[in-house]
């Protein structure tokens, strides 16, 4: 299909993201917005731009009529969902389907079959994907999960299958615990989903998560560009991820990538996606879920292979086939990427809307800053807390470390704290520099931000004059005072 103009339906970081990748492809952009991102960045560099309503995302991002309206008044023949919103939206990607609009993305029944994560499960089974064990589908009642979990053996975790960003999940150690579990879990994966039903899973103790990047066309070709370990995470929130992983053997890379391909040549796979895994000690890989749109970690992948994910998943949807072999498709890099988000990590991570004062990022060879805000800009309460993606590259992963470290110090945000802090001590943890670290490391070193006071020198950006940088002695420690973003 030809695509002239393409709509974005997301906003921030991602949305400015795709715009780039289209202008370079010769694509029109339209940018839609809420009234809180009347001034966001997408706004200005879209070639055109729609408002879509109040700043609730229900009444926005994810109101379908208004999105395909705009993409009507504005001649759009395609729409790019990001990442979130209505990127897994089957319905939605079907209704742009049928008013003629290009659906950058997966097929709908695509999405439905691996939405499901009880069908997902199935599917990759079927593939010869190694699965956790657990239930062959939904679990309709408690009465059901009891054998279930007996055969398997407790711990277990309930998962809605529907769900995704840690809601409706909850582990189950004992008969007791899933009987509460399962009563809790379906009524918040129906509150979150609108959809209450679960399956259940052996857990995997203190599992690495690892996820291999994929992508298909419409001629038959699949590929991946090997792994990102995300296992640096606050109740199933990914904040730190990198590739190559430290985990992995060359031998099991290769067998993850391959079980990752023949996973999407099962469903017939279009356009990016990503097959996720959770990984023993023993390195025993169980398929965990796929993501059926671009992730928010792929610059890493992007990095590492010298590629452009955005401007293939939309040479894809314009039917184009891919010219590469999985042979070409070599790591170069070592890469990290940390999220920078809006949050008080001595206070337990809480999110922290308000203006950015002034703002300083880094650069240099092999540092890269994919963001969307700028000094005076406003954070607004209704969506994602996600500032920034900070990315470094480097040919082995101790100097990719280092450069994390420096350009960390060189990130300044002024007016609300972030996590740049909390980034700064994982980089300086002796285990994370060793590369022994699984989804349970901040459970174990819970006192990480323990320590309020995490620097005696911090840097700020003067006031006055050429606004400057000048080393201060830290005299305030209120957070919204402080500059959070330079501590070591």
């Amino acid at each position: 299909m030809l695509i002239t103009k393409v709509l974005i339906a997301n906003r921030g970081e991602i949305a400015l993201r795709i715009i780039r990748a289209c202008r370079e492809l010769g694509l029109k952009t339209v940018a839609v917005y809420s009234e809180a991102d009347r001034h966001a960045l997408h706004v200005r560099f879209a070639d055109e731009d729609v408002c879509i309503g109040p700043p609730p995302p229900g009444e926005s991002y994810l109101d379908f009529r208004r999105i395909i309206a705009a993409a009507e008044v504005s001649n759009a023949d395609a729409i790019h969902p990001g990442y979130g919103f209505l990127a897994e939206n089957a319905d939605f990607a079907e209704v742009c389907e049928s008013c003629g609009i290009q659906f950058i993305g997966p097929t709908p029944d695509q999405i439905r079959r691996m939405g499901d994560k009880a069908n997902a499960k199935k599917t990759m089974r079927e593939a010869g994907v190694p699965v956790i064990p657990g239930s062959e589908g939904i679990v309709a009642s408690f009465e059901d999960a009891i054998p279930i979990a007996e055969e398997v053996g407790y711990p277990v975790i309930l998962k809605a299958v529907a769900g995704g960003g840690g809601k409706g999940m909850r582990i189950c150690r004992d008969r007791a615990e899933l009987e509460r579990g399962f009563h809790i879990c379906s009524t918040e994966a129906g509150n979150a989903f609108s959809n209450p039903d679960l399956y259940l899973e052996k857990v995997i103790i203190d599992p690495h998560h690892v996820e291999f990047q994929l992508i298909g066309d419409t001629h038959g070709n699949y590929y991946h560009f090997g792994e990102r370990d995300c296992s640096i995470q606050r109740r199933h929130q990914k904040l730190i991820e990198e590739t190559p992983s430290p985990l992995l053997t060359d031998e099991v890379r290769k067998k993850m990538g391959e079980a990752a391909v023949e996973g999407a040549r099962k469903v017939g796979y279009r356009g990016v996606g990503t097959i996720e895994f959770l990984v023993d000690d023993d390195l025993n890989y169980y398929f965990m879920e796929m993501n059926t749109r671009i992730q928010v970690e792929h610059p890493i992948t992007e990095e590492c292979y010298e590629i452009d994910l955005i401007q293939d998943q939309l040479r894809v949807a314009m039917g184009e086939e891919l010219k590469y072999t999985q042979e070409d498709l070599k790591p170069k890099w070592a890469v990290i990427e940390c999220r920078i988000n809006a949050e008080d990590p001595t206070k337990d991570f809480r999110p922290v809307p308000g203006e950015i004062q002034a703002i300083h990022v880094p650069g240099g060879p092999g540092v890269r800053v994919d963001k969307a805000v700028y000094a005076g800009y406003h954070v607004p309460p209704y969506y994602d807390s996600m500032l920034a993606k900070l990315i470094v590259r480097a040919r082995t992963r101790e100097k990719a470390i280092n450069r994390m470290k420096y350009a960390l110090r060189e990130f300044i945000v002024q007016g609300i704290p972030t996590t740049i802090p909390f980034h700064q001590k994982i980089m300086e943890h002796p285990e994370f520099v060793a590369g022994n670290y699984n989804t349970s490391f901040l459970e174990v070193h819970k006192d990480i931000m323990g320590d309020t006071d995490l620097s005696k020198v911090s840097v700020t950006l003067k006031r006055s004059g050429e606004n400057s940088l000048k080393e201060t002695k830290k005299t305030d420690t209120t957070p919204r005072e402080a500059v959070t973003t330079d501590k070591e």
